[in-house]
């Protein structure tokens, strides 16, 4: 089901330094920029590498005010890892069979996720204490 890591979500206060780090320590370069109004987050898709199942990224997000859920982790537990991504051939049948097995899920079905993914949260109660998101990329044009 899990095709690879997606990505690795990383909460920090300050977008733009965080950027110029990645880019600078790892020679990473930003492939995408959105402002997530639904999920309160400004994030950078930082390029890793490809694979036989698509790209790997590091997603850098900073909150757009306290209140968000990126907001509340930094609070909480300060600039880290805040999720863990997978992708699948398809968000909405794995959501089902994850689903069947007593995982519980935070989104039920599918929404918008950075460079036009669908994504799907699962708690992280469920998950060994890991918030993890499953991806399903957009088509890869013929």
């Amino acid at each position: 089901m899990l095709l690879r890591i997606d990505h690795v979500g990383i909460a920090c206060e300050n977008l733009e330094e965080k950027i110029a780090f990645y880019e600078s320590a790892f020679g990473v370069t930003v492939v995408a920029r959105e402002v997530n109004e639904e999920q309160g987050v400004k994030e950078a898709m930082l390029h890793v590498a490809d694979g036989e199942g698509g790209g790997s990224y590091i997603q850098l997000l900073e909150p757009l005010h306290a209140g968000t859920p990126v907001g509340k982790f930094l609070a909480k537990r300060g600039e880290g890892i805040h999720h863990v991504a997978y992708g699948v051939s398809d968000v909405t049948a794995a959501l089902e069979a994850i689903g069947a097995t007593g995982v519980r899920l935070i989104d039920l079905h599918p929404r918008h996720g950075a460079m036009g993914t669908s994504i799907a949260f699962l708690h992280p109660k469920d998950v060994g204490g890991v918030l993890t998101e499953l991806v399903e990329s957009p088509p890869r044009p013929s």
